[in-house]
């Protein structure tokens, strides 16, 4: 017997434990059924499950769960990315706070050793939160970049060391000298998605650049008009920077080659102060005229505009820092220091301060102005970026580009949305070399050595690279790791097997689709295009497809420095706003000692919210996940599918109740009564739809259609409409809807299946003493062959209307549902007729409706609806006091008008709404768009009277 309701907290760790012991995430490697694969994007190691993640996890679970059951051999592959610089910083932290030496005061071995031991204690939080999900993935082929030491069949780190060998033997990976994000606190070059860049109050420094040997020219300024506001000599060129340390190493003042002012000194020589060099004044098309003085400095070695002008102009370029941003002694061609020694070792903003004072000091400082500023921090670290010119290892990613953007312009890969190929595109056919070398201890070491003079060996280990090299030459190994990306980018075949042909890589590669974020479409979506396509010879996916960003419900990013960021887990357990995460867990079925609410939680939510369950969260999720729009998230919109899933499982108490139960052989064709007939044809129609708007990736259309047809249709109109049926005495009719009840609820069941794994488990088992398998290897309703039968689903349909139209109106009326009325029908066809002594009963019980008659008029005082041709009357003698009524109606219209004045009055004022919250804006809005319906409703009933 069913329980009065479900309980997720208990129910969903119970049945996700079940379905995992069963096997029934793994392939069944039957060659005989279609193969379908999805790579899971890895997860840092060091990360816990947030909105995102829900998101990607829960769209990527529809799909793997729709294909298993319609008998698709699907492997869902997940794994873990090992989170370079992110889980060295962990580490190191934790060997701080623990009062143990620091990484620089341990031998690498030990540091690494210390990382995979924090691995094996703390690592992997997510992957228990993405079973609390309900992610059907097959965990016993868990991969992790790093691989497994233990595991000698582990070829992860191997596959990456043969890419790193292959890639440099083919001429494809190289060692320059180039600029990059470099990171002083964690002293490693980062990528440019560890960068985020902030607004922050900062100066424009203006200063002068005196012309060599105090040469003079004429200043020219002219307005938009060309008509000369400026002349004047002067024997300098000004130049204005945010960075006033940087010049120290400028190479050369640049200017645009159409800009008159500068055009009588370009060539010339200036002398850059302080430094006391002389540097060219050149022409090129990067400095804008309208923006500052419309003279740049080029300082090459900090700056990457500056970089590639100094490259086009064949400029020096010197570093004025050291890993740490500390001014070091930088030498010129000769080799003489550029570095003036009063700044050397000092930090790079000690030295901004130093410089410029020394520059007003020369009185070369024109004016300091107070200007917002971009500046670049590490999301790591929290420190400001600085470009430097260091020596790195680069892929030449143009070369290798050339087929993933053919690939993508032929149609063998496809965005979805579409509008998101112009953003690979874009990053694509701009591409730069990519740096994939990190000055970190934890990753993938490079597979290369040098020799005592410098010759670089790369082979897959010493051995090979002895043999390169010649047993007489010492060999030390590159201190540096390979960027996460470059091994995460060989996911899709990496993790199958790859570079040995495993059964798995050739069943699974090339992958069916890939569920992402637009963040990483260069940073790992791209490149795993690029390396698919030159290790393996073929795309790694079919789709991409780029999901929406999950916002809190006033459409603001969520954020923790905004106080807004919701829980994933905290909604699937529920929170005690006391101070204490109510039975919360990070795993399965251990509880965490419940730790603090972040006061984020506390100030959006002061009550709490109680345990929804991942079902209710994962359909919200879906629901809301309309193509290319984000989706602004509620806790109300949680609590209403959690609601959802309670009718549907009274539903199931329903059928219990009566006794229906699922009958093998039922054929839905045969049903003889209309009311059976229309309910098969319309599961037969939402399960088509489902189906199709799963294959497209309409999620949200597939959700909308599941829960209109499963709360309407079924639960609010079939329930009611079958009650008589149930009941009656006929015992073919109601052995035929208790077995059509059963076909129905488990159809249902079956396509909400993906959407809310939990609790269609749960009652699939427990309304039926006879499944030969469990919900998740139960295969997908396929009702194309189900005969629909036209004039029942006209029929019940034309009930169903005229059932809402008599109590919309009596409801406007506020006639007393006690109360019955007579229906007085004009204009009826005889089809009308028909239809009236047919369902005159379901009428009289579900509309109130005592008995009907025609009539060539409407009679006066009477509500009046249109069903098709007919009118249809119930006179309103006995039923209400019109006069009473239509006072009342009257007065709650005058109180409306009321508070819409009141709030057109808010929002008029420029005051209110330029300094008050945007939430708070939206708030009368809302207000106002409430009050203007229900006016508009009570008019309708108004003029119904």
């Amino acid at each position: 017997m069913l329980d009065k309701s479900f309980n997720p907290q208990i129910a969903e760790p119970r049945l996700y434990e079940a379905w995992e012991k069963s096997g029934a995430f793994e392939p069944r490697m039957d060659t005989s059924r279609e193969a379908y694969c999805i790579v899971n994007p890895p997860p840092n190691v060091t990360g816990s499950l947030h909105m995102g993640h829900a998101l990607n996890n829960t769209l990527q679970d529809i799909l793997i769960r729709f294909e298993r059951m319609r008998g698709k051999d699907v492997l869902w592959q997940v794994g873990m990315d090992h989170a370079g610089i992110a889980t060295q910083m962990v580490v190191e932290r934790k060997l701080a706070a623990e009062g143990n030496m620091g990484r620089k005061d341990m031998l690498r071995e030990e540091f690494v050793a210390k990382v995979w031991e924090w691995k094996a204690e703390s690592g992997g939080t997510i992957t228990q939160q993405l079973r609390r999900l309900g992610a059907s993935c097959d965990w016993s082929r868990e991969k992790f970049t790093l691989g497994d030491p233990d595991d000698p069949s582990d070829k992860m780190a191997e596959a990456v060391t043969k890419a790193f060998v292959d890639l440099y033997n083919d001429g494809l990976i190289y060692r320059d000298k180039r600029l990059v994000n470099w990171d002083p606190h964690f002293q490693t070059a980062i990528s440019d998605l560890e960068v985020e860049n902030r607004d922050k109050d900062g100066h424009f420094w203006h200063f002068k650049y005196p012309l060599e040997g105090g040469e003079t020219y004429t200043y020219v300024e002219k307005d938009e008009d060309g008509n000369v506001v400026l002349t004047e000599e002067r024997d300098y060129i000004s130049i204005a920077t945010t960075r006033p340390e940087t010049m120290l190493g400028d190479g050369a003042v640049a200017v645009h080659p159409d800009d008159e002012r500068y055009a009588p000194i370009v060539g010339k020589l200036v002398r850059l102060p302080l430094a006391d060099r002389l540097i060219p004044i050149i022409t090129d098309e990067y400095p804008d005229p309208e923006f500052g003085s419309g003279a740049v400095k080029i300082t090459g070695a900090h700056d990457f505009n500056d970089y590639e002008v100094a490259k086009r102009a064949g400029l020096p370029m010197y570093s004025l820092m050291d890993e740490q941003a500390r001014m070091i002694q930088s030498p010129d061609k000769d080799g003489n220091s550029v570095m003036p020694e009063k700044y050397v070792g000092m930090d790079r903003f000690k030295a901004r301060k130093a410089v410029v004072a020394d520059i007003d000091a020369q009185d070369l400082l024109i004016k300091v102005e107070d200007k917002k500023v971009q500046q670049p921090f590490g999301d790591r670290s929290g420190v400001v970026i600085e470009p430097m010119l260091t020596d790195q290892w680069f892929v030449n990613a143009e070369e290798i580009a050339k087929r993933a953007i053919e690939k993508v312009d032929d149609g063998s890969t496809k965005f979805f949305p579409a509008n998101w190929k112009k953003t690979y595109d874009h990053w694509m056919k701009d591409i730069q070399p990519w740096c994939i070398s990190r000055q970190l201890w934890w990753g993938h070491r490079i597979p290369a050595w040098y020799g005592d003079d410098g010759k670089i060996y790369v082979g897959e280990d010493l051995n090979a690279a002895q043999e390169l090299a010649g047993e007489k030459v010492k060999l030390t190994q590159d201190n540096d790791v390979l960027d996460t990306w470059f091994s995460s980018g060989l996911w899709p075949f990496s993790t199958l097997g790859w570079p040995e042909e495993t059964e798995h890589l050739t069943r699974f590669y090339p992958t069916n689709v890939l569920i992402t974020g637009f963040d990483i479409i260069f940073f790992w979506v791209a490149r795993m295009m690029m390396q698919g396509l030159y290790f393996m010879n073929d795309i790694p996916f079919h789709d991409v497809y780029i999901h929406a960003l999950v916002r809190d419900e006033q459409g603001q990013k969520m954020s923790k420095s905004e106080g807004n960021v919701i829980d994933p887990i905290d909604l699937i357990q529920g929170i005690d706003i006391d101070g204490l995460v109510a039975k919360r867990t990070t795993g399965l079925r251990q509880p965490e000692k419940a730790p603090k609410v972040e006061k984020n939680t506390r100030k959006q939510y002061p009550d709490g919210f109680e345990a929804y369950g991942a079902d209710a969260l994962r359909f919200t999720l879906a629901a809301m996940a309309g193509m290319g729009r984000d989706i602004k998230l509620s806790v109300e919109r949680v609590a209403g599918y959690r609601n959802f899933g309670s009718k549907i499982w009274n539903a199931a108490k329903f059928g219990e109740m009566n006794d229906c139960k699922s009958v093998k052989g039922f054929d839905p064709s045969g049903c003889k009564l209309a009311v059976n007939q229309w309910i098969v044809s319309e599961v037969a129609s939402a399960a088509a739809d489902v189906t199709q708007y799963i294959e497209k990736y309409r999620f949200n259309d597939a959700a909308d259609t599941l829960y209109k047809f499963a709360w309407n249709t079924f639960c609010a109109w079939y329930l009611e409409l079958v009650k008589p049926a149930m009941s009656g005495d006929d015992a073919a009719a109601k052995a035929e809807t208790q077995a059509c009840f059963a076909w129905c609820l488990d159809t249902i069941l079956k396509l909400l299946h993906p959407f809310m794994p939990f609790i269609t488990e749960e009652l699939w088992g427990a309304i039926s003493d006879d499944r030969s398998e469990t919900l998740i290897l139960t295969e997908w309703p396929e009702l194309s062959g189900v005969k629909t039968n036209s004039q029942a689903q006209a029929d019940i349909n034309w009930l169903v209307q005229t059932i809402s139209e008599i109590r919309s109106v009596r409801k406007g009326a506020n006639i007393p549902p006690a109360k019955k009325s007579p229906l007085i029908i004009v204009g009826a066809s005889a089809q009308t007729k028909e239809r009236m002594k047919t369902y005159i009963d379901a009428l009289g019980q579900m509309a109130r409706v005592d008995g009907w008659s025609v009539a060539d008029e409407v009679p006066g005082n009477s509500l009046q609806i249109i069903i098709d041709e007919a009118t249809m009357a119930m006179p309103l003698a006995g039923l209400i006091d019109l006069d009473a009524e239509k006072d009342r109606i009257n007065k709650k219209i005058v109180e409306l008008d009321a508070e819409i004045e009141k709030v057109d009055k808010k929002l008029a004022n420029k005051n209110f709404v330029d300094r008050a919250p945007e939430a708070v804006v939206a708030e009368q809005h809302a207000r106002k768009s409430g009050f203007v319906d229900e006016r508009e409703k009570l008019v309708e009933a108004l003029q119904n009277l």
